[in-house]
């Protein structure tokens, strides 16, 4: 079902409530197929009001199921929980109401088309009645005192009438989201499904013609005033030229200063300067402010191109749609070029390349990531290794494979050179053995002394598919499970994915069930 048809059912099943016509309008936001959350919170409401507990529970385990941080959706649920007798369901709904507020006294949810505001007090009203009505009258009169304390001038119900009613041992009347109110379409989205008559062709126009000598007798068009050829029309400007280069944003951008701009990933600004604090000053729809600079990608945009056939003007090219690319690198390699800013010439720069860092895993009791500058001395080494496991030096031994037969090699400062002849694609890989025993080598992936310890194991579904550039990245597709083995910094994170172990940006992929061992 496209939007435009969603929207004309939303938009009459509220007219259809409006009218208190509840089994019509719950008939026509049924026939919305695949809801939003919004749709099936209203449904889930329609079916409160017409008694039907069941259906309407359903309803708003789908809308939480689909926004799981609509906190009037708990709201909502826990009043059914209630009067179907379900009270430590309704607690834990109420619960999460509750922490969904996030520590603010109320949500108005007007600006998402729902003319309802729901206050922590309410919540907390609620939640002394359910423990009320479990016999709990000590826990309804601290709920209610912490009720009283969040109380606003939007809130509903009185905390004062109910402390009376909870010291005499009597219950009270719940608050609920008062009925007929429900979530409502955009009104822009509505407006812009009526036809508009652009051209007039529905109105009669009576014109008069005024050429001399003119005998016709009837309605005729305008006619031209002047002998001279009409002047033909200029060719309509396709994208206005605008001073300075033009970029794409990547990212999304919410300005914090007056200076700052409002961008959205595929919006074209004009860069006009970068300053060396990395913020670009840009313009975007008339507007002139800064953004980061590496948020925006640099685009060519071919302007008024003209055919070589029809000699009409082409529609200019449309860049591409933004594609989410991943956050800066842990310390890639650097290039110090130096900048020209003056128009006489200069020597050239030699370009300095500074050793990309290798990653360097080690195998204990867990496997964790380091990264270290490639062929650095066993004291180096060492050291790095045990800061990171705060063991002493006496108390650490390392070793790696051979390529060759697989037998683990012990470090020393005379192999160190052989050691690092195992390295390959910008990792190497080596065992500990400390005090507490060996690290043994990954089974499936995962390290089998930290499954023993830690008894679970951290899992991501990747969100986007990611590509790697380089040698130690971990590439997948949307959707895959990604095995997390450590986390390399704010940013990057390393994982094993269908056989293969790399880093990858963590922003790719978000966390899922962590499975138990033996499962």
């Amino acid at each position: 079902m496209s939007l435009v048809e969603t929207i004309a059912l939303w938009d009459e099943a509220v007219a259809a409530a409006d009218k208190k016509d509840w089994k019509a309008a719950l008939k026509l936001f049924t026939a919305v197929h695949d809801p939003n959350s919004k749709i099936c919170f209203n449904i889930g409401c329609l079916h409160l009001v017409l008694g039907d507990l069941d259906e309407a529970e359903r309803a708003f385990d789908s809308s939480i199921a689909k926004d799981e941080h609509l906190a009037v959706a708990f709201f909502q649920r826990a009043i059914t929980f209630y009067r179907k007798e379900m009270y430590e369901d309704a607690l834990r709904d109420y619960k999460e109401a509750f922490n969904q507020l996030r520590g603010n006294s109320l949500i108005d949810y007007k600006l998402l088309g729902f003319r309802f505001r729901l206050c922590a007090c309410e919540v907390l009203y609620n939640t002394a009645l359910v423990h009320a009505q479990l016999n709990q009258w000590q826990m309804a009169e601290e709920f209610l005192t912490k009720a009283a304390s969040y109380k606003t001038e939007y809130s509903r119900g009185n905390t004062e009438r109910a402390l009376d009613a909870i010291m005499k041992k009597k219950l009270f009347d719940p608050l609920v989201v008062p009925v007929g109110e429900l979530f409502r379409p955009n009104k822009q989205q509505v407006a812009q499904l009526q036809k508009r008559d652009f051209l007039g062709k529905d109105k009669v126009k009576v014109v008069a013609s005024v050429v001399d000598k003119d005998t016709f007798s009837g309605f005729a068009g305008v006619q031209p005033q002047a002998e001279e050829a009409p002047v033909k029309p200029k060719t309509p400007e396709t994208l206005r030229a605008l001073e300075g280069e033009p970029h794409r944003v990547l990212f999304e951008f919410t300005a914090k200063t007056a200076k700052e701009l409002n961008v959205l990933p595929g919006n074209i600004v004009f860069l006009l300067h970068k300053d060396s604090d990395n913020w670009a000053t840009v313009v975007f729809n008339g507007k002139k402010g800064i953004v980061p600079f590496n948020y925006l990608e640099s685009i060519k945009l071919n302007v008024g191109r003209k055919s070589s056939q029809s000699g009409e003007a082409q529609a200019p090219d449309i860049p591409p749609p933004p594609t989410l690319t991943a956050p800066y690198k842990p310390e890639g390699p650097q290039e110090i070029t130096g900048s020209i800013t003056r128009t006489e010439q200069k020597p050239k720069r030699e370009y300095i390349q500074v050793p990309k860092p290798f990653v360097l895993k080690i195998h204990c009791k867990f496997t964790i990531a380091v990264q270290i500058k490639p062929g650095v001395a066993y004291n180096t080494l060492l050291d790095v290794v045990c800061k990171k496991l705060a063991h002493p030096p006496e108390a650490v031994t390392l070793s790696c494979k051979a390529k060759e037969t697989g037998e683990l090699i012990t470090f020393t400062e005379a192999n160190i050179k052989t050691v690092w002849d195992q390295a390959a694609n910008g990792r190497l890989t080596i065992w500990c053995k400390t005090a507490q025993g060996y690290g043994k080598p990954l089974e499936n992936g995962i390290n089998a002394d930290s499954c023993a310890t830690e008894k679970f194991i951290s899992q991501m579904v990747a969100l986007y598919s990611f590509e790697g550039s380089q040698p130690e990245d971990l590439s997948f597709q949307k959707g895959d499970i990604i095995v997390i083995l450590t986390e390399v910094n704010e940013d990057w994170s390393e994982g094993q994915c269908n056989g293969n172990v790399g880093i990858f940006p963590t922003c790719f992929a978000q966390a899922c069930h962590s499975q138990r061992k033996g499962n």
